[in-house]
């Protein structure tokens, strides 16, 4: 792993981060001079917030595939068969919540969230849906169109927290990145990850805004770590692009050496290795190299047995205790993919034994503990954790109880940062398959999440030509659920 010893604010030389960097040019870290200069210049243009926040960071739980909201938060008991799935609900603390069987843990603390029960658009395909659900902007591919994500994609709501956290005095100093994706990117687990998703990136907005990606290994090609307990070794958060660089240590190149002659040899070096992407690294490799900061919060292995068994030992597990980590060291905005590894898991077209088995039992684990924990620690007030896949499923199930694509409704669960706590918002048909009143779009739901951190979404970014943008475009923050 790359590493830089010394003081955090100098190199070996005493020259400082930023000298280190506007030096580095597109090298090491794929920056260039005049994107510095430019953030130089704007560096006090604005501020990171607009209104008085509720969140001080916010942790969002991508359960990628699309959920069942009749087998977790919307059931339906009382309609036909074919409907209604083969669960039946629980008792919770919330009136009105039908919660499914296999989510006991958190029916036990559902005094804690609250559920978004109307959220609905017409992007019915994953990708394009992931890009929506994670940006609030319908992807510009239409469906069938492509499957990864490109430089045209509209910027994450984790990238756009990167970037205004940048502009504030001293951010690209910062020691710790602003956003953060655990345990990879999205797509990577899933067919020799073929596929790199939309929606977790900056897009337009520039390479130097892409959330840190960390990573994880699957033992085998058919290997799921969200369905298995991880060894010690394996739950070893790695910062993508950076773990396939074996200790390389800045301060023991010669000091003789201009500053520009040290970047040559470390660009030399870096490029022999296949796998190195020179944009991975970016000014989020700062944050690593500078200090031991950023080390210190992936370094899950510092936790007690008890909480590494509270939260799982999967992967989705020990990925969500990595995001309580990573905002308790300050990390404004961590996502957690709850991605495919066999192609289905959330996208459960199949049958309804994984569900019952495996994603059910692992969501319950995972977002019961990091909620009980949060709150036990006091974050829960400064935190909001947001929990949603890109779509529903088809109300009507097939024979061997799968269910198809239906992105024209499905839940999310809030909590934290002043969100009320045992409600449900939003009224649903009989059989959970349209919003009765006005359905909540993702616009909205991005436009709440840049509320709850005090970011006006009206906000006007500007792309490569100069365009002044809306963050979010007709999107409102759903006040209702904030107390």
């Amino acid at each position: 792993m790359l590493s830089l010893f010394g003081s955090p604010s100098k190199t070996c030389d005493g020259v400082s981060r930023r000298a280190f960097l506007q030096a580095a040019g597109p090298g090491l870290l794929g920056l260039t001079l005049p994107k510095l200069l430019l953030a130089e210049q704007n560096i006090n243009s604005v501020g990171f917030t607009d209104h008085a926040p509720k969140a001080k960071s916010v942790i969002f739980l991508f359960l990628f595939g699309g959920p069942s909201q009749l087998e977790t938060f919307d059931m339906k008991p009382d309609s036909a068969r074919e409907t209604r799935g083969p669960f039946q609900p629980i008792p919770c603390k919330t009136p009105g919540l039908l919660m499914c069987e296999h989510l006991p843990k958190l029916a036990k603390i559902s005094d804690k969230f609250s559920v978004l029960r109307n959220l609905s658009h017409t992007y019915n395909d994953h990708s394009g849906a992931a890009h929506y659900i994670q940006t609030g902007k319908r992807w510009q591919i239409p469906i069938g169109g492509g499957f990864s994500a490109t430089t045209q994609d509209w910027p994450s709501m984790g990238s756009v927290v990167e970037y205004l956290g940048q502009k504030l005095p001293g951010g690209i100093d910062r020691d710790l990145p602003n956003s953060v994706v655990t345990p990879n990117w999205l797509g990577r687990l899933q067919d020799k990850g073929q596929y790199k998703r939309p929606g977790e990136y900056a897009g337009w907005l520039g390479h130097a805004f892409n959330p840190m990606a960390t990573r994880i290994d699957k033992r085998t090609l058919t290997d799921n770590p969200y369905w298995r307990n991880l060894t010690q070794k394996e739950a070893n958060f790695q910062i993508e692009g950076l773990d396939q660089v074996n200790s390389l240590q800045l301060d023991r190149l010669k000091k003789r050496q201009s500053l520009l002659e040290q970047f040559d040899k470390q660009q030399r070096i870096l490029d022999k290795s296949e796998s190195y992407k020179l944009d991975r690294l970016r000014s989020r490799a700062l944050a690593l190299v500078s200090t031991g900061r950023t080390r210190q919060a992936l370094d899950v292995q510092q936790e007690t047995e008890q909480t590494h068994e509270r939260y799982g030992r999967h992967l989705f597990g020990q990925a969500t205790l990595l995001a309580r980590r990573l905002v308790e060291s300050g990390v404004r905005f961590v996502t957690v993919h709850y991605d495919a590894c066999d192609g289905y898991s959330w996208d459960s077209h199949r049958n309804s034994k994984d569900v019952k088995k495996h994603l059910l039992p692992t969501l319950d684990q995972s977002l019961s503990a990091l909620l009980s924990d949060l709150d036990e620690r006091g974050l829960l007030d400064e935190t909001l954790v947001v929990t949603v896949g890109e779509m529903g499923r088809t109300p009507k199930a097939n024979g061997d109880w799968g269910r198809g694509h239906w992105s024209t409704l499905f839940p999310a669960v809030l909590a934290g940062a002043g969100i009320q706590g045992g409600t449900v918002y939003g009224e649903t048909d009989k059989v959970g398959a349209y919003s009765k009143g006005n359905p909540k779009s993702p616009e909205d739901l991005a436009s709440t999440i840049y509320y709850s951190l005090g970011i006006d979404s009206n906000r006007h970014l500007t792309k490569l030509n100069g365009q002044p943008v809306p963050i979010v475009e007709g999107g409102k923050p759903i006040l209702e659920l904030f107390s």
